[in-house]
């Protein structure tokens, strides 16, 4: 609505009184002041978004942050908000759980010294955070953090110990990786090093682009044996046991070195399983039989997609007789009982069961 200031604030505090979400995005505030009026006036207020407006042009003082310090969810996407505004937000919101910084042109995490317990969710998608060593200050900052979404940030791996890891992240129970660089299956183990992970998006990076989507998120799955929701959709035990064992198969000839630890832990589950084998599920399109008439014997291949009166015009010329007056019985060779009038001239071949080496009788009807 092209806002820049509060206007009266008696106003506010009699319209607002019960407000509790309050969305000011694609604005123009650009003073914290100005933010402060409105937000102050606002007592029930927990939810605040104050995406696209150009606040970064402004300095937050700590006495105008602790004008909103009820708010336990804040937006602040595409506001351009420096670090050290995030800072004293931290410090002047004490019950905050949820924190969207996207499109910020982050390309560095400035952590403080102050720790923020109360966060919950931290969303900083669509900014330039491509090194683990700023990622890692994440974790610092927000030691009881649940939900971590860094989709859109060329994240280009995971490189921390192990154990450093889990005490790090002690409480993350979500990743989204969606659209990050991550290259190597080195960087997906790590994953596992989160104590409490379930939730885990990583579409779109480069280490899988090769693979089928299948084998994607089969390999993934078998690597992550605490995920129970991958790309948004939830691993069942079913699903989990089938990609289990596609991985060990996947890695069956695979030289001793290249095998990922992971597999030799899946051969102590399931043993050591052989390649399935293929199977052709499409039906056959046509057979070798052998046609008996009177007595002679002639060996021809029959397409099975034609109909009982096709096959009679196909034999017309080979027993000199017209159609109307042939008789056809199939014989499967396999078969325990004698031969099956073909008596409905619509039917089509398939539905028989033909296979090579079964036998047509013609017969004439009179």
């Amino acid at each position: 609505c092209g806002i820049t200031c509060a206007g009266d604030e008696k106003e506010i505090a009699a319209f607002c009184a019960h407000v509790s979400e309050l969305d000011l995005s694609d604005n123009k505030l650009e003073d914290w002041h100005e933010v402060s009026k409105i937000v102050s006036n606002v007592p029930q207020l927990e939810f605040l978004n104050l995406s696209s407006n150009p606040l970064n042009l402004s300095v937050l003082e700590r006495t105008c942050a602790g004008s909103f310090s009820g708010v336990r969810k804040l937006v602040l996407n595409n506001s351009k908000a420096s670090w050290e505004t995030v800072h004293t937000i931290l410090q002047e919101l004490p019950d905050l759980e949820e924190l969207f910084l996207c499109l910020n042109d982050y390309e560095t995490v400035s952590c403080p010294s102050i720790r923020c317990h109360s966060l919950k969710l931290l969303h900083i998608t669509d900014n330039n955070l491509q090194d683990w060593t700023e990622i890692r200050k994440l974790g610092v900052m927000f030691p009881s953090l649940d939900t971590l979404v860094l989709a859109n940030n060329h994240l280009n791996a995971i490189e921390e110990p192990d154990d450093s890891l889990a005490r790090l992240f002690p409480n993350l129970r979500s990743i989204s990786l969606h659209k990050s660089g991550l290259q190597s299956w080195e960087d997906i183990d790590k994953l596992n090093s989160f104590p409490k992970l379930e939730e885990v998006r990583l579409l779109g990076i480069p280490l899988l682009q090769p693979y089928t989507t299948e084998e994607r998120r089969k390999l993934v799955i078998a690597r992550l044996p605490s995920v129970s929701k991958l790309n948004g959709s939830v691993v069942t035990e079913g699903e989990r046991e089938d990609s289990e064992r596609f991985f060990i198969r996947y890695y069956v000839d695979v030289p001793e070195e290249e095998v990922p630890f992971r597999y030799h832990e899946l051969i102590t589950k399931y043993g050591k399983l052989e390649p399935l084998a293929e199977v052709d599920l499409r039906p056959q399109s046509s057979a070798k039989v052998e046609v008996h008439f009177n007595d002679q014997v002639e060996e021809m291949s029959i397409r099975l997609d034609q109909t009982v009166a096709e096959l009679k015009k196909q034999l017309k010329t080979l027993v000199q007789l017209p159609t109307s007056n042939m008789l056809l019985y199939y014989f499967d060779h396999e078969a325990p009982f004698g031969p099956e009038e073909m008596k409905y001239s619509s039917r089509a071949l398939h539905s028989f069961g033909i296979r090579d080496g079964d036998k047509i009788y013609v017969e004439s009807k009179t």
